[in-house]
């Protein structure tokens, strides 16, 4: 088994990381990070590229997160996915079993993530397994 972590560096995936750390390190299973993006739909070298460009960021990314695991004695593994963020968390916890699936939320009210889709309120209808929300930290 193991934790599953939606992570894309904003302030919102901030908290989720420090939840999905003290899980994975009480439960003594890795943590997964993936981080997905799909690049804009086409083909050819132009495609490709902006392909290539999208992988290095969310590897760029998930660096700080796997430092903090590191820290805490967590192992990691990275999955940086050329998908929509919903359905590449999706399949890395098929993939890899997960207890859980941890993300943030960017504290939009609940119209509003459904209206604009947010992955939080995508992974509450896609996934087969408990997903975790957790809010952003009041920055005041």
């Amino acid at each position: 088994m193991s934790i599953v972590l939606g992570y894309d560096e904003s302030p919102g995936s901030r908290p989720a990381l420090d939840m999905a750390i003290s899980l994975a390190a009480r439960y003594d299973e890795p943590l997964v990070l993936v981080h997905g993006v799909e690049p804009p739909g086409g083909l050819g070298e132009e495609f490709q590229a902006h392909q290539r460009a999208l992988a290095e960021m969310g590897r760029t990314a998930v660096e700080h997160a796997v430092a903090e695991a590191d820290r805490a004695g967590v192992r990691t593994v990275v999955e940086v996915l050329s998908e929509k963020p919903a359905q590449a968390i999706v399949d890395a916890a098929g993939r890899h079993d997960a207890r859980v699936i941890v993300v943030g939320t960017r504290g939009e009210s609940p119209l509003r993530g459904a209206f604009l889709g947010s992955v939080s309120h995508k992974l509450l209808h896609l996934s087969d397994r408990p997903v975790l929300c957790v809010p952003a930290r009041d920055e005041a």
